[in-house]
């Protein structure tokens, strides 16, 4: 049996963390065959509003789509409601701990206006080598805008932190 369209773009992986899937980072929302079976469309909700993956994320989507069979490929943004790291999935989670990335804790109650909160990441983050909770943050800003620098005082390892949103 041919995969679904939905198997194929849930088996794409993000970009900026190749560990995870678009499916367990929570950013693929939808997808949707055409009725005559050559055409889908898939619905994305980037992990911010001008995420810079978006645009690869579309293009990995359309050539993995596009190799499996379907002739039509549209892929749509979706911003409402927004991307939070409580979309991880339990999986995706693992996938990141296993690549040595820090998965975040949960996402802070969301009021009605966003305050904007430059601020050192809210969870007590975990080193993904050893478990340890004893880690201090080196950089705010890792090598992709959702990740911090942490090392762990414990086994002395630096790791990545994917912070809550």
């Amino acid at each position: 049996m041919d995969p679904s369209a939905w198997d194929v773009a849930a088996s794409v992986v993000d970009p900026e963390l190749p560990m995870i899937t678009l499916a367990d980072l929570g950013v693929l929302r939808s997808v949707g065959e055409d009725d005559d079976g050559l055409g889908v469309t898939v619905t994305l909700t980037p992990t911010y509003s001008g995420c810079p993956a978006t645009a690869t994320m579309r293009d990995d989507l359309d050539h993995a789509l596009r190799a499996a069979g379907w002739e039509r490929v549209q892929v749509c943004l979706e911003l409402s409601p927004p991307w939070s790291t409580d979309d991880i999935t339990p999986p995706g989670r693992a996938a990141l701990a296993a690549a040595g990335v820090s998965p975040p804790g949960p996402a802070p109650a969301r009021p009605a206006a966003v305050p904007l909160r430059l601020a050192p990441t809210r969870y007590a983050a975990r080193c993904p080598r050893c478990g340890s909770d004893r880690v201090e943050l080196l950089s705010r800003f890792g090598p992709t805008a959702c990740t911090a620098i942490h090392r762990c005082r414990a086994c002395a390892e630096p790791f990545e932190h994917v912070k809550e949103v």
